[in-house]
């Protein structure tokens, strides 16, 4: 019975970002029981110029490529000689990348299991110097015509794979990596490799389900796939868990990062999944909230949520108990270097032992003017505030380039989010009612301004400006 198939494959591009840069040659070598079967290699015609410095390290110029065919017309070639077999490459991720992008802009769905031999080479040769294709080539004393060109790199990563291969354990060392680190012992009942293989390499979320088709738990991922690896190739208490009581997985493609943390958020509490430890909180029966005593010194306090007790305050946030609350002032006074008294931590005694230490100034007994705490306590209100100042409309990347995912803030909470055809025009009305509201949670907010403070990757649409 022939072994495996491997489809060993290097390609020159304009550059090192897939989706912005273009693949100027190709080549495939398919290998099986240590034997070459078949091999192809083309130029690709990238439809734009090629940088002077690619040009300077490959030798291809626009000269060379103008009259090669297009990915489009070779794309039949590649899936031809990839199907079924292992996508093999130095370093994996960057020729998979490029190969993947350029069949998505063609609407079709390239997902391959892979095998990267720097981490191969790397595992069975450990303590050499570097582990590049240049360097390894050298090390073993592989001969290479034109180094950069992708059918004589791709040879030399067969050689290297062989080197792998003729060790004792070289056929384990590949099978480990082909399957991300996962013993199929360790595979809990009814999943298989194979199973986890068809996961997509995308945002979302992914459910794992037990033997009565009850969620068991819910988790997000940039990589749905290498993420579900990941939880069967460790041997921590809760993969442990999972191994025991999983038989199926299912999931949901988002499209985006952002989108994946706030749906995992809202199906946690709805699923209330039994694996699951954080984010289960539906109720937030405490809130905290901001102002002026008659001294005019800025203060916060917490309490059980009401309406009498929300009326006329200034509400900053809402807690799932009193001691999340409480913890939460505390941790922000202590950052600040205010008065534990003043932001309703502790109640005040004849002796303050936090100004007594000099962790305060003393603002509860009148030591510190209102201007000069205040002017420290301002700050606060924004380490203290998950609710939104402004209602708008958030938009970030979607499942595919024909659509944007919008995200509606409204009323100081973050409200659902819905996926919307970039070709249509739509006014602020007919965005609203497309986005399913869901109750606010405090969690969902910080999510959400947790992204927005350090991401850049979104526009937005103010309501009412």
């Amino acid at each position: 019975m022939p072994g495996r198939l491997f489809s060993v494959i290097d390609i020159e591009t304009t550059g090192g970002m897939a989706g912005r840069d273009k693949i100027i040659e190709i080549a495939i070598v398919l290998v099986q029981d240590g034997r070459i079967i078949e091999q192809w290699d083309t130029l690709i015609h990238p439809e734009r110029s090629i940088p002077f410095e690619i040009t300077r390290i490959t030798g291809i110029t626009d000269e060379m490529v103008a009259n090669a065919p297009k990915f489009y017309e070779v794309a039949a070639r590649i899936v031809h000689m990839t199907e079924g077999a292992v996508f093999v490459a130095h370093n994996v991720r960057f020729d998979y990348s490029f190969i993947k992008e350029e069949f998505r802009q063609l609407g079709y769905t390239f997902t391959k299991k892979q095998l990267c031999t720097v981490r191969l080479t790397r595992a069975a040769f450990p303590g050499l110097r570097s582990y590049s294709l240049g360097n390894l080539i050298r090390h073993f004393g592989i001969e290479v015509q034109s180094r950069h060109r992708a059918l004589d790199d791709t040879l030399a990563t067969v050689e290297l794979m062989h080197k792998v291969l003729l060790k004792e354990n070289g056929h384990e060392q590949v099978e480990r990596l082909i399957n991300e680190g996962i013993r199929t012992a360790n595979l809990p009942t009814g999943l298989s490799v194979q199973k986890l293989q068809s996961l997509p390499e995308a945002p979302g979320v992914y459910y794992f389900y037990n033997s009565y088709n009850q969620v068991v738990y819910v988790g997000k991922a940039k990589n749905i796939r290498q993420r579900v690896f990941q939880h069967f190739s460790k041997t921590d208490e809760k993969s442990g868990k999972l191994i025991r009581k999983v038989v199926d997985v299912s999931y949901e493609c988002t499209g985006h990062e952002l989108i994946a943390l706030l749906l995992e958020s809202y199906e946690i509490k709805a699923l209330q999944p039994e694996i699951n430890k954080a984010q289960r909180t539906k109720d937030y029966p405490y809130f905290s909230y901001a102002y002026y005593d008659t001294k005019g010194y800025l203060c916060f306090g917490w309490d059980k949520t009401s309406t009498k007790n929300q009326m006329d305050k200034t509400i900053l946030n809402h807690y799932a108990g009193k001691e999340n609350a409480r913890g939460h002032l505390a941790s922000v006074v202590q950052q600040l270097g205010l008065c534990y008294c003043k932001a309703g931590v502790f109640e005040r005694h004849a002796d303050c032992f936090y100004h007594q230490t000099g962790e305060c100034a003393g603002a509860d007994l009148d030591k510190e003017s209102p201007g000069s705490y205040d002017e420290r306590a301002v700050p606060a209100l924004e380490l203290l505030k998950r609710k939104f100042d402004k209602n708008f409309f958030l938009f970030v990347n979607g499942r595919s380039h024909e659509e944007k995912a919008v995200i509606l803030v409204f009323d100081g909470h973050y409200r659902g989010f819905a996926y919307v055809d970039t070709a249509e025009q739509y006014d602020i009305v007919s965005l609203k009612e497309l986005i399913p509201h869901k109750n606010p949670n405090p969690e969902c907010n910080q999510i959400l301004k947790t992204y927005m403070e350090s991401n850049v990757d979104y526009s937005i649409l103010y309501i009412g400006e």
